[in-house]
C-alpha cells in the first residue's frame, strides 16, 4: 500500500497548504467535521450515528509503513484514535483512548509535521443486545505488534467495555495471530508478488449475526468467524491473487484482492468487495457473492478501488470507490466515488468528483446515505449525508428476478459492465 500512502501524503500537502481541493458541488449535507480519520459507520440502538475514528498515531514506538519493507518509512504509534457520536445535529467524540498509528509527513519549507494514512479502529458494530464490539487494524505482522508495539489489541476484534471516556477493550479473536501462524492465502494463485511483504494482517470490516462476527482481513485476504464471546475464530475464504502485468517491470505478477467491506444481502448471503493491490488496476475490483459453502463467487465487476458496500431496502446496492481512478502512478486528485446498483442491475452514479479518501458508508431508516470522507487525514475528516438514489420501486416480480435469479442461480451471469 506504499503508493496509497504517497498520493495521500501528496494530498495532505496540498490540504494543509489550501491548494488542490477535490471538487466540492453541493449535492450533500456536512454532519459532522473536523475528524481524525473517520471509517466505520453505524446506528446504535438510540438510533445515533457513530464514526469510527483510526486517531492520527504518535510519535513512539514505531514500525515499518504497510509495504514500505524495513528501510522505508516508519508508522508510529500514540492512543488517539476514538469514537464520534453523531445525534439531533450535535458531534461529540465520545470514546477516546484508542490504538493507532500513522505515519509523519513533515510539510516541505516549513517546520510542520502531520501524521497520515491512520490504522487503528476501522469498524464498530452493536449486537442485539446494544453491546459494541471493534474491529482493530494493523497492517503488519503480529511479530511487530508484540515485540515492538507491545499493545496486543492491534489485530484484533475486540468488544468495547463502554461507550463514554478512556476506552476499556476485551481482545475477542487475534487475526493478526491467525495470520502469522497459518498465513491461509500464502501460495494460494502460484502468483508471486514482489512488492508484497510477507505476513501482514489488517482487520477492516465485519458484520454481525446471531451470535458471531463475520470479519474480513484486508491485508490477510481472508474471511473469518469468531464467536463474539471469545471461544472460537474459524476461517471460512480465501480469496487468491490473480495475475497481472507490473507496469514497472512488464513481468506478471499476483495482484492481491484485499477486501475491504461485508456486507449482508437479501437472500442472507455476505457480499464482500475488494480493492485490490498493487498494480491497482482500474476497473478490476469486483464484489463476491459468499454463500452457504463459503465459496466466494464474482457477483459484479468492473469497479475501482471498493472501499465499502451497502444494500437498501429495495435490495439495490450502493458501492464506494476509495479512488475512481487508479492508484498508480500516483496522481492527485483521484477522487472517489459512490454508485448505486439497482435490484435488476442497473447502475448509476451518485456521486463523482466531490469524495476525498472516503472510507466507508451508512444507510439510516429513510435511505440516507453517510459517507466517512477524508477518512486518511486526520483533522480533516467528515461525514456527509447524501439522499438517496432516485430510482423507481422495483417491482414484486423484478425483486424476484432481481435476487431470485441474479443472486442464486449457478448458471446466471455476474453483474458485469463489458
Amino acid at each position: 500500500m506504499l503508493k496509497k500512502l504517497l498520493m495521500v501524503a501528496a494530498s495532505t500537502i496540498s490540504i494543509v497548504l489550501g491548494v488542490g481541493e477535490a471538487s466540492q458541488a453541493a449535492t450533500f449535507q456536512v454532519v459532522a467535521s473536523n475528524l481524525d480519520s473517520p471509517r466505520g459507520l453505524t446506528f446504535g440502538p438510540d438510533g445515533a450515528l457513530y464514526v469510527v475514528e483510526a486517531g492520527r498515531g504518535g510519535t513512539s514506538p514505531c514500525i515499518p509503513a504497510p509495504g514500505a519493507g524495513p528501510d522505508g518509512p516508519q508508522v508510529c504509534y500514540g492512543s488517539t484514535g476514538g469514537i464520534t457520536r453523531i445525534q439531533n445535529g450535535t458531534q461529540e467524540r465520545i470514546v477516546t483512548g484508542l490504538p493507532s498509528v500513522a505515519l509523519p509527513v513533515t510539510i516541505p519549507g516549513t517546520d510542520i509535521t502531520v501524521t497520515i494514512d491512520a490504522t487503528g479502529a476501522h469498524d464498530l458494530k452493536f449486537d442485539s443486545l446494544g453491546k459494541a464490539y471493534l474491529a482493530i487494524g494493523l497492517g503488519s505482522s503480529p511479530e511487530r505488534r508484540d515485540d515492538i508495539l507491545q499493545v496486543p489489541e492491534f489485530g484484533q476484534l475486540v468488544a468495547l467495555n463502554n461507550l463514554t471516556g478512556q476506552a476499556s477493550l476485551t481482545p475477542l479473536a487475534d487475526l493478526a495471530q491467525y495470520e502469522g501462524s497459518f498465513n491461509p492465502d500464502n501460495g494460494s494463485s502460484g502468483f508471486f508478488n514482489p512488492y508484497n511483504e510477507g505476513i501482514d494482517s489488517n482487520p477492516y470490516s465485519f458484520v454481525i449475526k446471531g451470535d458471531s462476527a463475520y470479519i474480513i482481513d484486508a491485508a490477510g485476504n481472508d474471511f473469518f468467524r469468531a464467536k463474539l464471546d471469545g471461544s472460537e475464530l474459524k476461517l471460512l475464504s480465501v480469496f487468491p491473487a490473480r495475475p497481472a502485468t507490473d507496469p514497472i517491470t512488464g513481468q506478471t505478477i499476483g495482484m492481491q484482492t484485499v477486501p475491504t467491506s461485508v456486507s449482508i444481502g437479501p437472500d442472507g448471503a455476505f457480499y464482500i468487495s475488494e480493492f485490490t493491490g498493487f498494480p491497482y488496476e482500474k476497473g478490476a475490483a469486483r464484489i463476491f457473492r459468499v454463500g452457504a459453502d463459503n465459496q466466494p463467487t464474482v457477483y459484479a465487476d468492473g469497479f475501482t478501488h471498493i472501499i465499502d458496500t451497502a444494500f437498501d431496502n429495495r435490495g439495490g446496492l450502493y458501492v464506494l470507490e476509495y479512488a475512481a481512478n487508479s492508484l498508480y502512478p500516483t496522481t492527485y486528485p483521484n477522487p472517489g466515488d459512490l454508485i448505486y446498483i439497482t435490484p435488476n442491475g442497473t447502475r448509476q452514479t451518485i456521486s463523482s468528483g466531490e469524495l476525498l479518501f472516503p472510507t466507508a458508508l451508512e444507510l439510516d431508516s429513510n435511505g440516507n446515505i453517510y459517507v466517512s470522507n477524508q477518512g486518511y487525514i486526520p483533522g480533516s475528516g467528515q461525514v456527509l449525508k447524501f439522499a438517496p438514489a432516485s430510482v423507481p420501486e422495483p417491482t414484486f416480480a423484478l425483486s424476484l428476478f432481481a435476487f431470485g435469479i441474479l443472486a442464486f442461480s449457478p448458471f446466471c451471469k455476474k453483474l458485469s459492465t463489458k
